[in-house]
């Protein structure tokens, strides 16, 4: 007879973990909050225009590949590589900066930085050996303890120690000399939902693989078509989805885990796998003191997105699909931005433009652009009656800076605030990518995929091993299955 898997949440974590057990036979149901999966990977369509909600843009996608041919089905998805690999804009600069994969491309955008190709190629070695030489010990191993987790981190080569004791900001410091060179390799720090003055050294590794070792890519008819590939496939294996669901606590019956949702139906099952945030879960659902919301808060979250949804008119050709926009106070911004209850006239800000690479997301004639602005969460700013001011500076600033009007040709506008992230997705706080990644928030410093009371409850995703990010989750679900099937369980 064959085990009944029961995944709550279905994020890219969740329904690569489901695909795992399928593959091997496993009944698997799959429970929902919202009425599409996804998480926070997911699709917003406004009148005629369709974009992705959150990523935009992948790497290390040979960890997609792993997925597929771990569990024998053909990878559907179709990606597109992107070179240039995005566009910085520098106020007070007309012209924009293009990051090439291509070094001697790079060297002709930054003059300024003599002997740019030799300088990035030592950078990046050392990054990548790092990389190399963690990628199996630590981050693709499960910790059974923190003294498991020592013994592994005791098998890096000992030349790797610096990384632990600088932060990124000061490794591109000490290798190159011109302002925006360093910050360019220091935008990867965002990517982990941080900044590069508190992010650590060791995650220059992303250098590594966003400029040599696999790049960024996007998918063909954009990244939400990875979920509903995921789906299409898991429905004709006979996963069941049960969506508009959301699990709201549970019952210990004898030591018999069962989880009641807000319906108060009961959902009983051999295996549970929570697709949530880890700690969250704990705390809000499980009712662990260890994850109190008073002791959650004293964590160091990624940061909370602000998100606009712009449906425009026209064509805006001064924009790339994958665009950066950054002011003249890198480290001043970087050091208030996460902590002020007060958002600058100019923040910072990302902008994608799937309309680039998707025809059928805009009518003829549009474009639909993505806005992400990194903010407070919601401990240091609760109120965002202010949603539209901000929006509009936003908006004002990014048409002054490529020529287009965006104000008076927008056709659909939408808006979330850390408020519509934490209650739609139940990001504590509003935070977009779970916990940071700080020294002692990695590894086995993590919460544990395993749950510390049950023997048959798992956790999955961004806030537990190995961490935040597309193909971290997937990782992640390789983690969690690789630990159920050592212990038996299957």
């Amino acid at each position: 007879m064959s085990k009944k898997i029961t995944i709550i949440g279905s994020g890219l974590g969740g329904l690569s973990t489901a695909l795992r057990f399928a593959s091997i036979g496993c009944k698997v149901d799959i429970i929902e909050k919202n009425s599409t999966a996804g998480g926070r990977l997911n699709q917003l369509k406004v009148d005629d225009f369709t974009f992705d909600t959150g990523p935009s843009f992948m790497s290390m996608t040979y960890e997609l590949d792993e997925l597929f041919k771990s569990t024998n089905i053909t990878n559907p998805l179709k990606l597109i590589e992107l070179e240039p690999l995005y566009t910085v804009f520098f106020e007070n600069n007309s012209k924009p900066y293009r990051i090439f994969k291509n070094l001697f491309k790079l060297q002709e955008e930054f003059p300024e930085e003599k002997d740019l190709p030799k300088k990035l190629e030592r950078f990046l070695l050392r990054a990548g050996s790092f990389f190399h030489d963690t990628e199996q010990p630590v981050i693709k191993s499960n910790f059974d303890s923190l003294f498991n987790y020592i013994l592994q981190m005791a098998k890096v080569p000992k030349r790797h120690l610096p990384y632990l004791f600088k932060t990124m900001w000061q490794e591109v410091d000490k290798n190159f000399t011109d302002e925006k060179v360093k910050i360019v390799l220091s935008l990867v720090a965002f990517f982990l939902g941080s900044t590069p003055f508190q992010t650590p050294a060791i995650y220059s590794l992303l250098n590594y693989t966003e400029m040599k070792y696999n790049g960024y890519w996007a998918v063909e008819g954009g990244m939400y078509q990875v979920v509903i590939e995921l789906v299409k496939i898991l429905e004709s294996m006979g996963v069941k989805f049960h969506y508009n669901t959301e699990i709201v606590e549970y019952e210990n019956n004898g030591g018999n885990l069962r989880f009641i949702d807000q319906n108060g139906n009961k959902w009983d099952s051999d295996i549970f796998i929570v697709n949530s945030e880890a700690p969250w879960f704990r705390g809000k659902v499980m009712n662990r003191g260890k994850y109190s919301e008073r002791k959650l808060d004293k964590y160091h979250w990624t940061l909370a997105p602000f998100t606009i949804y712009l449906g425009v008119k026209g064509k805006v050709d001064n924009l790339d699909y994958h665009n950066y926009f950054l002011g003249s106070n890198f480290k001043g911004y970087a050091d208030k931005i996460f902590t002020s209850s007060i958002i600058p006239q100019k923040p910072y800000y990302y902008v994608n433009v799937l309309s680039k690479y998707v025809k059928n997301a805009a009518p003829d004639n549009h474009e639909n652009i993505f806005i992400l602005c990194p903010v407070p969460d919601l401990r240091y700013k609760s109120n965002w009656n202010d949603r539209d001011e901000i929006a509009n500076n936003i908006i004002e600033d990014l048409s002054g800076r490529v020529g287009f009007n965006l104000k008076s040709n927008t056709v659909v506008r939408e808006i979330f605030t850390p408020i519509e992230w934490q209650d739609k997705f139940n990001l504590y706080k509003g935070s977009g990518l779970g916990l940071a990644h700080d020294i002692m928030q990695v590894g086995a410093l993590r919460p544990k995929n395993k749950d510390e009371e049950f023997d048959n409850l798992y956790y999955v995703g961004a806030s537990t091993t190995p961490g935040t990010g597309l193909p971290m989750v997937v990782i992640s679900s390789k983690l969690v299955f690789d630990r159920i099937i050592k212990e038996g369980k299957i």
